[in-house]
Formats: C-alpha cells, structure tokens, sequence
C-alpha cells in the first residue's frame, strides 16, 4: 500500500443542524470513494456511522463516529458530529482534534439554531471550514436565501463556487464557477461546457466571486483589476481565505440524491488545511510539537468508548509515531499499547504504527480518559483537552431490584467515563442517586445505554434542573472572626467584608492596606470564599457576587492559611444570609417549527409555561417561532407538540443562561 504523506491527509467533521443531513452526506462520501458498495439510509438503519441501536431506533446521531476513506490519493478522516443540541458536548470534543470541517445547510431552512452554535463551536478551536448547502431537490429550497442567512447570522463571508442546474424537483447538477464548466448527475457523474441558458447567469455569478475574493486577498486584487483572475489564481487565494477563516467557500448538491458529493470532496483536499498547514500542538507550559512523524510522540484522548474489543481509546496523533507494543506516558502513569486500530465507525482494522496526523483508535490505555495527553516517556508535555459544559438537567435514577443496587455505581461510572458532560452522584438530601447531563434526551439516551450494556433494570424519576442564586442586595463592613482554642496552637483569623450584586461569575478582591493581612492570607480568604460558593443561603451554588476584602487582623501565633480560609468560606456564608438573595433558574431558547394551522395552540402551550416569545419568521408552510422559557417547564414539551401538531412540529432547545425564578 502506498505511503501517504502529512500533506495528503485531511482531518475533518461533519457538522449542522439536526436533520440537515450530515449522516447522508457522511454515507455518500463513503460510496463516492468506495469504502462501502451500498448507500446506507437513515430511514432503513444501514448507515455505517449511526450504527448504535438508539441511533437507528431514533433517526439521529448521538455519537461522534470516526471513518476513513481515500480520495484522489489523499486520505481522509471524517468525524460524523451530533446534531442535537443535547450532544453538543460530542462536538465539542470531536473539534478540539480536527484540522477542518464541512458545515451543512438545509436548502430550505438555512441557518438554524444548532447550525449557530456548532459554528461558533467552530471558532473557539479556530477551525476552518467549508460550507454544503444540502437538499435542493426539496421544494422551497434556494441557495440564495440560504448564502444571506449564512452571511447575516453567522457572520462570515460566503464564497459561492457553483450555480445550481435546475431547481426543486429539477435540480440535476451545478456549474463549478471556478473551472466555468457543468457537472450533471444522471446514473453518474458527467462533466461538459456550461449550457448556453445559463452561461450569461454563470459569468455574472463567476464575476460576483472574483470581486468578493479581491477584496479579501491583497495578491488577488492586483490580478483582478489588471485582467481578471485565472483559475489558478482564485484556486489560492480560496484556500489562503479558507485557512484563515477570513470566508467561507459555499457548494450546493443533494446528499439523498448523490449530487454534489465528488466535487465536494474535491473541495476538501484543494481548500481544507492538512495537519502541516495548521499551527503545531501547543503545551499548556508552552512547548510546541511539530507534525512530524520523526519528532517526540505527542497525542489527546478525545473519546473513551467500551466495545467488545475491549477499551478503546480514540487518538488524535500530533507529532512523532506510535508503535504497537511500545510504552507511552498517559496522565503520570506508563503504560504499553496493546494494538493500534484504523477506525471505520464499529468496526477496526488493526494497524502497526500510527503517524503524526493520524486519527486511530488504541487498545489497552487503563488511565485514559477523554482529554488525557499520551506523549513519550522521555519528552513529557500535556495538552490542554476540550471543557465539557456544566449539566442542566438532572433525573433520580433507581434499580427496580435491590439486587441491581450494587452494580448501579459501576454502570452510572461506565456512562460518565465515556461522555465527561455527565455527572452522578448522591443527593444528601434524598439519598437518591442523581445523574445530570446536558438535557431530557441526553439523559433517557444515557439510561437506556446502562440498561443495555449492564442489563439493569431502571427507572427515573422527573427531571430537575440546576438553579442557581445571587445577590440583590449586598453588605458593607461585615465582620467575620474565627476563633478556635482547643489545646496547643489556635486559630484565629478576623476579615471584614463588602458584598455586591455582579452580572455573572465571581470576582475577589482586596482593599485591605498598611499590610494588615498578609498576601498568603488573602489568597486563603479568597479560597475560602469559592468554597462558600458550592452552596448559598437558598441550597444552591451562588453566582454573581463580588466581594471585596476591606480590613482584618491576625495573632502573631494562632494565625494561618487554614484559619482565613475558613473565616473566608464562613464569612461569606454569612455575609449573603445578611444580605438579600434570589433564586435564578436556566432558560432555554426554543425554536419551533409548526405548521401555519397549529401556530395558535403552540403559542398557547408557550404561554403556559412561562414562555417568552422573541419572534417569528415564515417559512414555505411553517412558522419558526422563537421563545424563552424556563427549562423546567420544556420537561415532556416534545410529546405535547407532537400531539398538536399531528406529528409535524419540530423544535430545539438551547440552554442560554439564568433568569430570576
């Protein structure tokens, strides 16, 4: 098998909306470059990618799935990404290792709400991408008003490359605007000169590029005034653009139809980065690592899964090789690799080494975990891993069998190794076993995932949300003394406080002069006071609060570190009971699409649960309605517009902050 070179590897993912059509697209590229000999379908559960039973039984991906395949002597590892905004955590850790991704657009409804976070998920990493506007085959569908929704909401520049043949039912092909020729898809793929209707439309839409391009490139803007740019010219300046993230080169097809497709991959390997083209890995001390195969091995963990191949760890290589066998350094701790596996979704083929650039799955890692760094022994480095969001959403999870009650913990402990974003444990309250997670779905997907592998019978209870509380009204010169004598050396620590209400977060500071309380005890007082955060006057976590360290003392003996931290974290319990505080609750932004015939009932069911409306926009037969509403109240939302609206209203739910409850 021919070598493949850093150069002609592309890492990249799939990312959109729910139901834009990522897992068809992911399907069509595998049959486009012969890693399958049939097209899977979402509908029939044959995809490659969604190949986990919920995934099929629901008709959405739920979890990132790795292939390779190779195009045109390049070779390239997609990561097919949730669309669901409950699985975002999955994208987001999928993107902390990708050089490039394609976004996909639904021809009909553009830019929508997962679309936005996906792509600002996108930015934090500094990914570049290209965009795919699917499904022109659908009615309503125009490339177009999808370009300007692209432009408006996020943000970016859209290149369009082609001109769509056709449109609706009659779409059959595009005009590649860069090479001026036409691609038609009946049985395959046919290339030819670009139709006489249409060349008038293409060489306008073809100078409309050329302009756009100028005034982003320097170098283009010379060509362009002087004669026009060459094909080869515009070649570099889209991918200059591209890996800057200066735009966005736009293509159009139809994934369902397989129209579109090569020429997307095409745009891949000419406009997406190769590992040598980004910036190499950097350390959290600052250390660099080249994407050199020769240099010292550095990779991240960004997923853990349990197979029947035993614990996989998948890796994303940035620099040296890994070999089969040999001992690697994974969070402190040496360990050997048991056998290097190619990724293609469930199944694996087992290779000998992994290079840098690679993105294989490894055997034998115990300490793994998602984020963890494997590097060689003898060059230490850690890399920073992706953050996973804080849960929203809590349920009570019970065995129906005390029988079961011992192996609760394992499996609970099995689920939050694999995904980070879930948590679980004890409330002292109740003494119910609590997991929280990113949403509704999230978590039914979670338990049901325990009852299969684990086989244990459980139930769970409605879920809870995560409220929070802040201060209205603060305190000025709030005096806190720690005094403990019992025996040998005290402790004694005096602070006075000033709090006041802050937008969001926590913020410390010190007013304190004449050296009146020493550094290292204002560093113990602050301390303190982020342990007093876990829980406030009203049982929960305190958000929005600054306190300000204005005097205090101390004892020439019985004075410590240990004394001010806990006049810190008593002092300020204190100090917010002397105060004033409110109960906030999180609020989710829910898009809802529902046909114009339902719109009335909806808005009605919104206004019962406290919802907000924020705006509406028409759609070819349907309504987008925007609103804020308490997320305790979206709990069973999903079955209830599905009984108004007969099945055909849709919606999504996006967490966005907390208001007073």
């Amino acid at each position: 098998m021919r070598t493949i070179t850093l150069n002609a590897v592309r890492n990249l993912g799939i990312l959109a909306h729910v139901d834009a059509g990522k897992t068809t697209l992911t399907e069509r590229v595998l049959f486009a470059t012969g890693s399958t000999h049939k097209r899977g379908e979402v509908h029939d559960g044959t995809t490659v990618t969604d190949f986990d039973p919920q995934e099929r039984d629901r008709g959405i991906t739920i979890f990132a799935a790795a292939v390779t395949c190779t195009w045109d002597g390049h070779r390239v590892n997609l990561i097919d990404t949730p669309g669901h905004v409950d699985f975002a955590d999955e994208v987001e850790r999928s993107l902390r290792v990708l050089d490039g991704a394609v976004a996909v657009f639904d021809g009909v409804a553009g830019v929508e709400p997962q679309s936005e976070s996906v792509w600002r998920q996108a930015d934090r990493y500094g990914v570049p991408r290209i965009a795919f506007v699917n499904k022109l085959d659908r009615a309503g569908a125009d490339l177009d008003t999808v370009v300007e929704s692209i432009r408006t909401r996020l943000h970016t520049v859209p290149l369009v490359v082609q001109l769509p043949i056709g449109v609706e039912d009659g779409f059959r092909g595009v005009i590649d605007l860069v090479r001026m020729r036409a691609l038609i898809w009946d049985d395959g793929m046919t290339e030819g000169p670009v139709p006489e209707t249409l060349l008038a439309e293409a060489q306008r839409r073809r100078r409309l590029l050329e302009e756009a391009v100028a005034e982003l490139h320097p170098e283009a803007l010379e060509e362009f005034f002087a004669q026009g740019l060459s094909e080869q010219t515009l070649r570099n300046a889209l991918r200059e653009l591209t890996r800057r993230g200066q735009a966005t080169v736009v293509l159009c097809g139809s994934a369902y139809r397989n129209r579109g497709v090569e020429p997307l991959l095409d745009a891949v390997i000419a406009y997406l980065p190769s590992p040598v083209d980004v910036p190499p890995v950097r350390g959290v001390d600052g250390q660099e690592r080249q994407p050199d195969p020769d240099a010292p091995f550095a990779a991240l963990v960004f997923k853990v899964n349990a197979t029947a191949t035993g614990r996989l760890a998948y890796v994303r290589v940035y620099s040296g090789t890994l070999h089969k066998g040999e001992t690697v350094l994974v969070g402190g701790r040496n360990e050997r690799i048991g056998r290097i596996l190619r990724v293609q979704a469930d199944r694996h083929t087992p290779v000998d080494q992994a290079v840098a650039g690679d993105i294989v799955a490894v055997v034998g890692l115990k300490s793994a975990r998602t984020g963890t760094t494997l590097c060689a022994p003898t060059d230490p480095l850690l890399l920073e891993p992706a953050v996973s969001a804080d849960p929203v959403v809590s349920v009570a999870v019970e065995t129906r069998t005390s029988a079961d009650n011992a192996r609760l913990t394992e499996a609970l402990a099995h689920l939050v190794d694999e995904d980070p974003s879930l948590r679980f444990g004890t409330d002292p309250e109740t003494g119910q076993t609590v997991l929280s997670g990113q949403g509704e779905l999230h978590l039914e997907v979670s338990v049901e995932k325990a009852r299969t592998l684990h086989r244990i019978e459980l139930t769970m209870g409605r879920p809870r949300v995560s409220y929070r509380e802040t201060v209205s009204t603060g305190v000025t010169g709030f005096v806190y003394r720690h005094v403990k004598q019992d025996g040998g050396q005290g402790q004694f620590a005096h602070i006075v406080l000033d709090t006041e209400p802050l937008e969001t977060g926590f913020e410390f500071h010190s007013a304190v002069t004449g050296g009146r309380v020493p550094q290292e005890f204002v560093r113990a007082v602050e301390q303190g006071c982020r342990d007093a955060l876990a829980e406030g006057p009203l049982g929960h976590p305190v958000t929005g609060v600054r306190v300000t360290l204005t005097d205090g003392s101390t004892h020439v003996k019985d004075s410590s570190e240990m004394a001010f931290r806990t006049a810190g974290r008593f002092g300020l319990r204190e100090a917010l009971k002397a105060g004033a505080m409110t109960l906030l609750e999180p609020i989710a932004e829910v898009t809802v699409t529902v046909p114009e015939e339902y719109l009335g009932g909806v808005l009605g069911d919104l206004a019962s649960r406290r919802g907000r409306i924020l705006g509406s926009e028409s759609r070819p037969g349907a309504t987008v309605v925007t609103a804020s509403v308490p997320l305790a109240e979206m709990f069973g939302y999903v079955t209830r517009l599905r009984s108004r609206t007969q099945g055909r209203g849709s919606f999504t739910a996006t967490p966005t902050g907390y208001a007073p409850a």
